[in-house]
């Protein structure tokens, strides 16, 4: 779900886990650059994240994501989940990780009329999480 938020838009995922959730977080920020269905599952890339906290682990999975748009310029599609620690251990343990594959292709600037993005605003970034849902709510500079 997107709004309409002060300097850029939100968008808003809600999932049954925080894995599916930031998945599907990366794919509705994706869709503001590339129309999904415009976009072919051709070859894919490697992102992995950590964070000391969830929203800290949303963040950072974001900016990879980001990184491989921009500067790889490449337009995912799909995102498999390969592996994820989103659970710490009351003594610290190691950070919240997240391990997937992005499947979709290299940007065809004709074809995909890409858009441009600002980036994520860190301090406008929330996860929520309840006994049956979480949600995640960002806020991108455009």
């Amino acid at each position: 779900m997107y709004y309409e938020a002060p300097g850029g838009k939100g968008v808003c995922a809600t999932a049954t886990t925080l894995e599916e959730a930031c998945a599907e977080t990366a794919l509705a920020v994706f869709a503001l650059v590339v129309d999904p269905a415009s976009i072919e599952e051709r070859d894919t890339r490697v992102v992995r994240a950590h964070g000391a906290d969830t929203t800290d682990l949303v963040v950072n999975w974001l900016g990879e994501c980001l990184y491989v748009l921009d500067v790889e310029g490449f337009a995912p599609r799909r995102i498999e989940l390969l592996a994820a620690t989103v659970s710490q251990s009351s003594s610290g343990g190691e950070p919240l990780r997240l391990h997937c594959l992005l499947h979709g292709e290299e940007i065809d600037r004709e074809r995909h009329a890409p858009a441009e993005l600002g980036g994520i605003d860190r301090e406008l970034t929330s996860v929520k999480t309840s006994d049956e849902i979480v949600e995640i709510r960002v806020q991108i500079r455009l």
